[in-house]
């Protein structure tokens, strides 16, 4: 069952329903997006608490769909290399001969 869960951003308190088990993944995020928007606010070309999130979250976004195309060609590497160890296992074995 969701527990009540407050979060300071920006110095305003939120009350957020939350998981117990996803508590803590929820305090984390909440202290990534205020510190992220904190950035935002000292640089001083952006005004306003809606624009400053707004640009925290389009960063944020950025960030995780950078990190996502990363793993992924993390993978097709993998497989890459997955592939060509199969084929020099299969050369190797082919080129060893018994000895008589």
């Amino acid at each position: 069952m969701p527990n009540m869960v407050a979060i300071n951003i920006m110095d305003k308190e939120y009350q957020v329903s939350c998981p117990p088990e996803e508590q803590q993944a929820l305090i984390n995020s909440a202290r990534v997006l205020d510190r992220r928007m904190r950035e935002i606010r000292k640089t001083g070309s952006v005004i306003g608490l809606e624009r400053i999130a707004v640009m925290a979250a389009l960063n944020l976004s950025y960030d995780l769909l950078n990190a996502e195309s990363r793993v992924q060609e993390a993978e097709a590497q993998n497989r890459d290399l997955s592939r060509l160890d199969v084929k020099l296992e299969k050369a190797l074995q082919g080129i060893e001969q018994p000895e008589l």
